[in-house]
């Protein structure tokens, strides 16, 4: 690959690690993004210098995402794969994959903290209560705006 093409592999895995996807996920796409024939796990170890586990892991996650798909190549037995170049359903669905995850993540851990902190009779309970009321309506805010029909609507 040209070394322009290396910069924009390094710069997607940039991007993808500061989003907390992991600096691999964006390198491995980009890897299949700008291969002209479909790639085996072994060709994407190579090129990136990772581990088998490594790349196995971020293409199954790419592949949760419609990011990638397996195709099959005549009288060849290993699993191939190549980008999905829609960028926008990508998007989406990494968006719908991860926003619901973490909002429900949220969820469970501050219904932790608040069950903890009912235990608390200080004043400084008083005021981690008072401000879990206020992450609370944060919360409440967030999960309603995710589960707006609107919303729902535009990521189908």
């Amino acid at each position: 690959m040209l070394t322009s093409t290396h910069k924009l592999i390094e710069e997607a895995g940039k991007v993808t690690q500061a989003l907390g996807f992991g600096r691999v996920l964006g390198q491995l796409y980009m890897v299949l993004y700008f291969s002209p024939k479909p790639c085996t796990l072994a060709d994407m170890q190579q090129a990136l210098a990772i581990s088998k586990g490594s790349a196995s892991t971020m293409v199954r996650q790419l592949e949760q995402w419609g990011a990638v798909r397996k195709i099959w190549v005549k009288g060849d037995r290993k699993d191939y794969y190549e980008a999905e170049i829609w960028f926008g359903r990508i998007l989406k669905q990494a968006a719908v994959d991860t926003v619901g995850k973490k909002l429900s993540a949220y969820r469970d851990l501050l219904s932790q903290v608040e069950g903890d902190m009912q235990r608390l009779k200080n004043g400084d309970g008083d005021f981690v209560r008072g401000q879990i009321r206020k992450l609370h309506k944060f919360y409440d805010l967030l999960a309603g705006l995710w589960n707006n029909p609107l919303v729902r609507g535009m990521l189908k």
